[in-house]
This record gives structure tokens, sequence and C-alpha cells, in this order.
């Protein structure tokens, strides 16, 4: 059996096979029936039912800001993605490799390694998500030689300077992609009385978001429920007014860049300005966020080929590198 790397994300899993690629992505939500407490859907089909669900039934992410906030959901929900991207009943336990934010606990850690071996691992790998997400951007990790990831996830923020395998210094931040969707549906309740659910505020993160000022202004109709006579209202939305609306995230993730930079070793430092600083995870896909980290910290900065897969993909060739003693794993079972 080929190992696999699992991206366990607040907004998404992905899935990696060793030579296969990434053969799986959905949704990490799970839609529940309260009467029996038995499962109705996992993954693209239970998003689809979010804000739209009866009494009885509760469509629900089983992590938030990167943990596991109900380890039984997450492990069916684990189980029933690896058999979905193998395909086919398992014959030999496979070896699994899973990501964490690089803040987490001791006590968050294991509780991922054990949903994890119950959703049918032989051995789990856990690694922190800058190590992946380097790995999956292409970096050579083991050399002796400063390298600056910026992951935005789902639920969190990792920034980390990266030298011989091992992170040097690093933050995780609850602050990414779910809160530029909760500030655009703050401002949308704010600035025009319109309550609009997540999906839609996501579309609109997707459509119109933006960091830094666009040379050519985008915008977009928003359908939603007028607050004040409780009808349904269409306006028309401005990629000015999501600059405006995603400042307050977008502000917290640069000042996190700055104090990694700060704390980094003079001679790691020197490395980064010559190399740049790398972007990966959905939230680095934000409209301009690349321009504005280069323009607040004098770095080039570039977002990683294929940003969203940079995770799994690094995750599921992390066991390569424990294999070739590129890396000593510090979670190892």
């Amino acid at each position: 059996m080929a190992d696999i790397g699992i991206d366990l994300g607040t907004a998404s899993v992905l899935v990696y096979i060793k030579g296969q690629g990434t053969v799986l992505q959905e949704p990490s939500v799970v839609a529940i029936n309260k009467n029996n407490n038995t499962i109705l859907a996992v993954g693209e089909e239970a998003r689809s039912m979010l804000g739209r669900t009866p009494g009885n039934i509760t469509a629900i992410r089983p992590l938030r800001q990167g943990v596991i906030s109900d380890y039984g959901i997450t492990e069916k929900m684990l189980k029933y993605f690896i058999n979905k991207a193998v395909g086919r009943p398992l014959m030999r336990k496979p070896r699994i490799a899973v990501c964490v934010p690089s803040s987490v606990t001791e006590v968050e850690r294991r509780a991922v390694e054990d949903a994890t071996r119950q959703a049918g691992a032989r051995q789990v790998f856990v690694i922190e998500e800058p190590i992946a997400a380097a790995i999956g951007a292409g970096i050579d990790i083991a050399r002796a030689c400063g390298s600056m990831i910026v992951d935005i996830g789902g639920g969190t923020t990792d920034v980390a300077v990266i030298s011989l395998g091992d992170t040097v210094v690093s933050t995780s931040l609850k602050v990414a992609g779910d809160n530029f969707d909760d500030a655009i549906v703050r401002y949308m309740r704010k600035k025009h009385n319109v309550l609009i659910g997540e999906r839609t505020a996501e579309e609109l993160k997707i459509s119109v978001g933006t960091a830094y000022g666009r040379a050519v202004s985008a915008s977009m109709d928003v359908r939603g429920r007028n607050l004040i006579t409780g009808l349904p209202k269409t306006i028309n939305v401005s990629s000015e007014e999501m600059q405006e609306a995603l400042s307050d995230p977008v502000t917290s993730i640069i000042e996190s860049v700055y104090m990694v930079l700060e704390k980094t070793p003079p001679e790691l430092a020197s490395d980064i300005a010559d190399r740049g600083i790398v972007m990966t995870g959905g939230g680095a896909l934000l409209y301009g966020l690349d321009k504005l980290i280069k323009e607040k910290t004098g770095i080039n900065t570039v977002v990683a080929e294929d940003a969203v897969t940079c995770v799994a993909v690094g995750t599921g060739k992390y066991i390569e590198y424990v294999s070739a003693g590129k890396v000593n794993p510090k979670e190892m079972v």
C-alpha cells in the first residue's frame, strides 16, 4: 500500500497518495441527523447543506481553527475520505502523514494522531504545516539555508522560517480564510444592513475580494436578507468595499510576518532577503496579498504554484524525507 499524506484542514481535506498525486479535495463538513446521530453526508454533499438544513439535520465542521473540535466525527470523516481516495478495500494498513498547525498543544497533536490511527493507519507521522507547505512548494528544507513560508489555510495562518529540516522561528495565528468570510459577513451587515451566509461570503472573497488596490475595479451582485424589512435584497458590491472589509484580518497576517522576521537570526534573515517569501494555502490566493506583503516588508513575495495543494503534497512527500534521513520526525508511532 502506498504512503498517504493528509492535509486535515479546517475548511477542506486533501489526500495525497504517493505515485498518484492529490487524489481528493473536499470540504471538511459532515451532515448529521440529530434524531439518531447518524452521518447523512460528508464533504461536498454536506457542504451544499450548510445553512439549508431542517431542524433535525445539522451540517457541522468537526475542525475549528486547525484543531479537532469533535473527535468522533473527525475520525469517521477521515475514514470516509481515506476509503474514497483509495477506492478499494485496504489489504494492508498504510503509513499516513497528517499535518497540524505549528502551535498545537501535545494533547491536540495526540488527538489528531489517535483519530488517524483509528481511521486505518498502520503508522502515523504528525508534522507541522509550514514544513509540509515548504516541501510541497519545492523548497529543499534539508539545506542550511533560511526559507520563509506563509501558509494561510481556512482556520490558521502559519508563518515560519525553516532551515536544516526544522522550523527556527514560527508563529501560528488563528486568523485565516474563515476570518476573511466572517469579516465580509460583518461588513455587509454593518454597511448595507444585509445578512448573507457563509457560502455567499466565500463567493465574494474569491470573485472580488482584494488586499491591495486593483488596477481595474471589479464588482459582484449579492443576494441576502434585508435586516430592516426582512425581505430578500440584491446589492452590487465592489472590490474597494471588499478591501475595506478585509483590512483587519489582512493586517493581522502582515503583523505576524513582521513578528517572525524580527525574531529571525541575522544569517537566516539575509537568506530570506535573497530568496524571498513563499505563500501557500487557499488564503494566499486573495488578490494582492502577496503584493501587500512585499510592499510592507521590502522582500520579494511569491505565491507557490498550486498553493492549495502544497500542504497535502508536502505531507505525502514527508514520509519519503524521513525514509531518506533528511528529517527527524518529531512524532512517529
